[in-house]
């Protein structure tokens, strides 16, 4: 029997590494062996590796947005009278654009996006029909903890409507109708009497005002004048009850011009801009789109599960983003591929919760 190694099979094995840059950064887990805090555990992310270190540098990059004041960078040589005065410039901040999928609502994350909301972390909110609805029902009624292997047909039996591994009583859905249905009446005579029609944002905020709750996120929306945006309005409860109410009280307007021209204006005004996007379709699309109009966002977070090898906007990465302009070439941008409901309230504990 042949005792020499063969060459090719040694070489192949045996193959010696180019040296690494002095910068890199080896893989290292928290040691359970020492205290180990909340926020020691998210620092400790971002060396973990997989999408530990892509949490980690979503709450870097989050961190920056939320720092970010114009006295940072200096003035420059054409720069507006509005920003010179120094403690203008202290005082102007990164704009942070949220949008987040209905069933986030629907989740526990809610409780979140309401601190974010209360605390004006935020400077405008996309989101859908179901984002908007949701979070009134639940000020009527509770949603609860299920399964997602739960019979559909044996739900439908029930009045019990799953969203993933919870059900809505259908009573809560009933119970929103009697609500909204009288304001609908009141915006209806007062848009006969103004001429103005509404804005799905106006629309959202006289909700929030009506509600007057404050488990509500859009009680603290209207409370602090921020913003929500929906160009989906009518995709659930919302628009079945429009629907319904236009049989009886025709005449209802609903315009979307003017809130793409406010969303997108206050795009192009921020001096800094950061999107925070939780899950994709249009919340996520609409927030990127306005971006364009600044030539892209400087700060980009996206955390979604969606993939994109079947080319949808949902499933795409930052860098797609940056060749449609969307997101700026220089800027600080990850997409963290995992369920928001498991990774956001980790971001917001290392960020927004540090104050």
């Amino acid at each position: 029997m042949d005792s020499q190694i063969p060459a090719g099979a040694a070489a192949a094995v045996l193959k010696r590494s180019a040296p690494l840059p002095e910068t890199a950064v080896s893989v290292q887990g928290p040691d359970f062996d020492k205290s180990v805090s909340l926020q020691d555990l998210l620092n400790s992310y971002e060396t973990i590796g997989f999408q530990a270190t892509s949490l980690g540098k979503a709450i870097e990059i989050v961190n920056r947005m939320r720092n970010w004041r114009l006295s940072d960078e200096p003035v420059s040589p054409d720069e507006s009278d509005d920003y010179t005065d120094p403690q203008v410039r202290a005082q102007t901040r990164c704009n942070v654009f949220l949008g987040y999928t209905s069933n986030l609502i629907s989740s526990g994350l809610r409780e979140i996006i309401l601190y974010l909301v209360k605390h004006k972390h935020v400077s405008a909110i996309v989101t859908t029909a179901g984002g908007i609805e949701e979070d009134f029902i639940k000020c009527l009624g509770k949603t609860y903890l299920a399964d997602f292997n739960m019979d559909g047909t044996d739900l439908r039996k029930r009045g019990l409507n799953r969203v993933g591994n919870l059900v809505i009583p259908n009573d809560n859905y009933c119970k929103f109708e009697d609500w909204f249905i009288p304001i609908l009446d009141i915006m209806l005579e007062e848009q006969k009497a103004s001429g103005q029609p509404w804005t799905p944002s106006a629309f959202i905020r006289r909700l929030g005002k009506e509600i007057n709750n404050e488990e509500s996120v859009y009680y603290w929306a209207y409370k602090n004048d921020i913003p929500v945006f929906c160009p989906a309005l009518t995709d659930g409860s919302i628009g079945d009850m429009i629907y319904f109410h236009s049989f009886r009280s025709p005449g209802l307007i609903v315009d979307i011009v003017r809130d793409i021209r406010a969303l997108n204006e206050l795009s192009r005004k921020s001096r800094k801009a950061g999107m925070i996007i939780l899950g994709g379709g249009v919340c996520k699309h609409q927030i990127a789109n306005a971006m364009l109009i600044r030539n892209g966002a400087d700060y980009s977070v996206f955390i979604n599960t969606g993939q994109e090898f079947d080319g949808s906007d949902s499933g795409a990465r930052p860098d797609e983003a940056v060749s449609w302009g969307k997101i700026r070439a220089d800027a600080e941008s990850v997409k963290v591929f995992a369920d928001a409901t498991l990774v956001f309230p980790l971001l917001v504990a290392a960020t927004f919760a540090q104050n």
